[in-house]
């Protein structure tokens, strides 16, 4: 009994603390997300709100008098 428990206690350990390919995973993990963030980003700059929001700023800085 103590041999299968030693086995298996030195497998799991094995299983559970061997992180090899963990860095590529997380590459994999960020790239999605950046790439994510990147298109919600554009559908709201590219949004009818946005562009007449910074029409307004610019319109409203060059009418400014001094």
């Amino acid at each position: 009994m103590k041999v299968v428990a030693k086995v298996w206690s030195g497998w799991f350990a094995d299983a559970v603390c061997d992180d090899r390919g963990m860095s590529t995973a997380e590459y994999a993990i960020g790239t999605i997300a950046a790439a994510a963030f990147a298109a919600v980003l554009y559908a709201v700059v590219t949004g009818d709100s946005v562009a007449t929001a910074l029409t307004s700023i610019v319109q409203r800085a060059l009418s400014v008098t001094f």
